[in-house]
């Protein structure tokens, strides 16, 4: 038997219905998760934040769990893609320019929707499993958003320890300066927070590569 086609309603065929109706369970589980209200969900709650019966949800998930995952991965590639096109576009400015458009786009990625912010950095209540899932993620993020600086120094800088514990070091910093923020016990300026911010990566990024550079050992002939 021949498989029927998808039929189109409205113009829009069903796949990208189902991409919509995928995006809509994570846009609730988004809201779910940064009011820490994960651990006791259900997925008839999910399906009813959305506005969606809950048939649609297995068209898109096996389980809640990964559904959560979901959320975490969306969230970084958002924050990720933001400062990586921030930087490109950036890229016949100065080095303090362009850290300053990454470090803009990625944290009004982050505040334009405390959501994300939320899920990504704050406290989650969660199966150890997405747990664990959101901190690979958040490592992964820490990695694209330092990757452009190590542009500007030698490679073999990235045999010195301090090229491990840095990008840890900032964007751990970076995601309690955003919570702060958000939580009104930092009383400053979104600007204002973006350039203290930019300023911090800048001093902290050169200062490790100039430490790194002097321990470097002697090349032999």
């Amino acid at each position: 038997m021949s498989a029927q086609p998808a039929r189109s309603y409205g113009g829009i065929d069903a796949g990208e219905r189902v991409r919509v109706r995928r995006n809509q369970l994570i846009d609730a589980a988004l809201g779910i998760m940064a009011t820490d209200q994960w651990r006791t969900v259900t997925v008839a709650r999910v399906c009813s934040t959305a506005g969606l019966n809950k048939r649609y949800f297995y068209e898109s998930f096996d389980t809640l769990d990964a559904l959560a995952a979901a959320v975490v991965e969306e969230t970084a590639r958002h924050v990720s893609e933001s400062a990586v096109l921030a930087f490109a576009m950036s890229a016949k400015k100065s080095l303090q320019e362009r850290a300053f458009q990454s470090i803009d786009a990625a944290v009004r990625a982050l505040v334009e929707d405390p959501r994300r912010a939320r899920v990504l950095f704050d406290a989650v209540s969660a199966s150890p499993a997405v747990l664990a899932h959101r901190a690979a993620v958040v490592q992964g993020l820490a990695t694209i958003l330092v990757q452009h600086a190590r542009e500007v120094h030698d490679v073999k800088l990235e045999r010195d320890s301090l090229a491990r514990v840095t990008p840890a070091f900032l964007v751990g910093g970076t995601a309690e300066a955003i919570m702060s923020w958000l939580n009104g016990t930092v009383d400053i300026t979104l600007e204002q927070l973006i350039d203290d911010l930019s300023t911090l990566w800048l001093i902290t990024g050169n200062g490790a590569a100039d430490h790194a550079r002097r321990r470097l050992p002697e090349e032999k002939p």
